[in-house]
């Protein structure tokens, strides 16, 4: 019954509806019908590709967090009752789907802001290919690399500065450079309590204010979001002191916070992290000082160097080790970090710890967790993990979420995931 569960099955299917009712309406016998010129039948061209293109990436996530998905394209009846398709279905349409539309996406940054293009396409074609052991018990490495190194291809560049990709102007900075694709967020035109307002308003500390620092109010949602144990402890030693991804703050001078959180309540309890901010790189704010102007970096150039190295270690036949290293270092070099890595310490534990260094908050660690073996079980366990204060060993079949019974009571095809 849990909301959030509820409104990504829910809101993931209607994102499929909302693609299905565009390709419906721009059909050949539609444009046809309304006498559309020449001209536009060209540019709906690239907006079928684009609306195709969300339609798989929503599918993608259906298959990753659910495992099935009620399936329906624009060639189902309006109304009918869809059939269901699992993982295996899931990853095969979403591969072939994507490959179709390749040749009618525009090419890599040459599309408006936030808008998919070809590189986007192969994001979530990487995705699912460094995935595929988990989704179809098959190793798919060397179709991840050759998807990668197209967007390595593509024009893209890491920003100088690691935090210009989290600032309210980064869709206007140097982070344009290394943002593949943005989620937009705007104080103005698109208020609301979610993407990036919930994670900048809940950086905000019950004990530090630091609101006024990152461009909302001075108290923020005090505490709201706080650290596990775990988390800090990846940037312990001296080569991470001035690393710029090491926003974590620990309380104040004469108030210092417990890396332990006890009680989850107490908001005073934990460190905070100031990854996230509403102030912009020339050292303004945003519109507002509550929703925020902040673009939250879904697909990032930095990802795709740390895949690269991942599936390099994986045995990716057409990744080299020399690359994998650069990859690696290019960011660290980026970071300010002093250590540069070798070959003897390029290892998948340490791709991990590196991954969640680089990309805490940006919604991968889930995914990491599972392809890495460690999000189920009782060998690598977190403060609070299955609700017990310092990690409880899990049900293999929580890798999987439940779908929402509200969904089940609508749609006759679907089943229970197993376990719940």
């Amino acid at each position: 019954q849990n909301p959030l569960i509820l409104g990504m099955f829910s809101r993931t299917h209607v994102t499929v509806a909302f693609a299905n009712n565009f390709l419906k309406e721009t059909s050949e016998e539609k444009l046809d019908a309304r006498n559309v010129s020449s001209t536009t039948r060209a540019e709906i061209l690239n907006y079928r590709a684009e609306a195709r293109l969300l339609r798989a990436m929503s599918y993608y996530y259906l298959m990753d967090l659910f495992g099935k998905a009620n399936f329906i394209t624009e060639e189902d009846a309006l109304n009918s009752i869809p059939n269901v398709a699992n993982r295996a279905e899931l990853f095969a349409y979403v591969e072939s789907e994507l490959k179709a539309i390749e040749p009618n996406l525009l090419e890599a940054r040459s599309n408006e802001h936030a808008r998919a293009d070809k590189a986007v396409a192969s994001m979530i074609l990487a995705k699912i290919y460094l995935n595929a052991e988990v989704y179809i018990g098959e190793a798919k490495y060397d179709e991840c690399v050759a998807e990668l190194n197209k967007i390595i291809a593509g024009g893209y560049s890491l920003a100088p500065d690691y935090l210009l990709n989290f600032m309210a102007d980064n869709n206007t900075n140097a982070a344009i450079n290394e943002i593949i694709f943005p989620i937009v967020s705007d104080g103005t035109s698109v208020q609301n309590y979610g993407p990036t307002t919930v994670m900048v308003n809940g950086s905000v500390g019950s004990i530090e204010e630091n609101g006024a620092q990152i461009g909302v109010g001075a108290a923020g949602w005090g505490g709201a979001i706080r650290l596990r144990k775990q988390f800090v402890e990846l940037f312990d030693g001296g080569v991470f002191t001035n690393d710029s991804r090491n926003t974590i703050i620990r309380g104040t001078s004469s108030e210092p916070r417990d890396i332990n959180i006890a009680d989850i309540s107490n908001k005073d309890q934990g460190f905070v992290l100031q990854k996230f901010s509403n102030a912009s790189s020339t050292g303004d704010f945003g519109s507002d000082q509550t929703f925020v102007d902040t673009d939250f970096p879904l697909f990032r150039l930095a990802d795709v160097y740390l895949m690269y190295a991942e599936a390099q270690l994986r045995g990716a036949s057409n990744a080299t080790q020399i690359d994998a290293l650069n990859y690696v270092n290019l960011l660290r070099t980026r970071a300010n970090n002093p250590q540069a890595i070798t070959s003897a310490d390029l290892n998948l534990d340490f791709i991990l710890d590196e991954r969640a260094r680089e990309l805490h908050w940006e919604a991968h660690r889930r995914q990491d967790l599972i392809r890495f073996d460690r999000f189920t079980g009782g060998a690598y366990n977190w403060a609070w993990k299955g609700n017990g204060s310092n990690g409880i060993s899990l049900p293999e079949y929580l890798d999987l979420y439940p779908i929402p019974a509200s969904s089940l009571s609508t749609s006759p095809n679907l089943s229970q995931n197993t376990g719940y």
